[in-house]
């Protein structure tokens, strides 16, 4: 796709109501046909609400046999649940100074603004409430859940209002999840929206406790730099949080190996943490198409639910 920067307007001054008009317009061109259809396989796991019966298959929880159907039929049957009419969704956003940085089309928080717009895209509408609890630094900005559009562009401009965070240190992921878990009592979604930077160990425990309620979503939001360096020569590297400066020499082939191999041992980590949690992952790179991975991590979801559910999926 084109730069996300020429997509969010962002070149020039142009006031946060236009941006996120023509944000939520990209994307809502661009996601046709899975915004007109349910939240389902968003939300894993059993609703309230109980649905039709089907025939016991091993694995099945027994204590979701319906027995009058059974004892007519003489063979077991289990009677399936459908998801709460009403979810609740809580964007959990990175506006950390680690986020205001990218070589490519956009920085990372731009790219975090637009996959926050097409999670509150995807799942708003229907009475569906969306929330956000915005990271910047130590400090923790929370939006409460509402229903409508008009409220979730409300929440897409905060999100890009927040300041940027020079000096302020990455986001407390942990402060944020304990804000989510003690603010949703209910069952629903919660997105949580990050290059996340800092040790797994700090807020891996934290994840875990959410997704034990909670259907979770983690994006992971990359520069290409993030990753590997560039054969550029001597350059410096500053770091957002803490303005800490060092010189590089990226000539070096061991080096760049070294940065490589580091960067890679972090994203084990950090997918060895949310896999532990029974969290999702989706990665999405400031040199990539934001928009198809998101939609594939969708048409996952949904085939997954279908499958579950004993149904053919589409």
């Amino acid at each position: 796709m084109s730069g996300l920067t020429e997509t969010l307007g962002l070149v020039g001054d142009r006031p946060a109501e236009e941006i996120i008009r023509r944000l939520t317009l990209d994307v809502s061109r661009k996601l046709d046909g899975m915004l007109h259809g349910d939240f389902m396989g968003l939300v894993p796991g059993r609703g309230s609400e109980p649905g039709e019966t089907r025939e016991y298959q091993p694995g099945d929880d027994v204590r979701r046999i319906d027995w009058n159907v059974t004892a007519r039929t003489q063979h077991p049957h289990v009677r399936e649940t459908i998801a709460d009419r009403e979810l609740e969704t809580w964007l959990m956003v990175d506006r950390s100074s680690r986020m205001d940085f990218g070589t490519a089309s956009c920085e990372k928080r731009d790219l975090a603004l637009a996959a926050a717009a097409g999670m509150g895209l995807l799942v708003t509408g229907g009475g569906n409430r969306v929330g956000g609890v915005l990271l910047r630094g130590g400090e923790t900005e929370t939006i409460p859940p509402r229903a409508g559009r008009r409220n979730l562009l409300g929440l897409l401009e905060r999100t890009m209002a927040t300041p940027r965070s020079d000096g302020t240190g990455p986001a407390q992921l942990e402060v944020g999840l304990r804000r989510v878990g003690a603010m949703a009592p209910r069952r629903g979604l919660v997105v949580v929206i990050s290059d996340f930077a800092t040790d797994p160990e700090l807020w891996g425990t934290a994840l875990g406790t959410v997704a034990l309620r909670h259907s979770v979503l983690c994006i992971e939001v990359l520069d290409p730099r993030d990753l590997e360096l560039p054969k550029v020569g001597l350059i410096e590297f500053a770091d957002p949080a803490t303005g800490r400066v060092r010189e590089v020499n990226t000539d070096s082939a061991r080096v760049r190996e070294q940065y490589a191999a580091e960067a890679q041992a972090r994203r084990d980590a950090l997918r060895a943490t949310i896999r532990g949690a029974g969290a999702d992952h989706v990665l999405m790179r400031t040199d990539g198409d934001w928009v198809m991975d998101l939609a594939r991590h969708v048409s996952r979801r949904r085939h997954r639910a279908e499958v579950m559910a004993g149904r053919n999926p589409r």
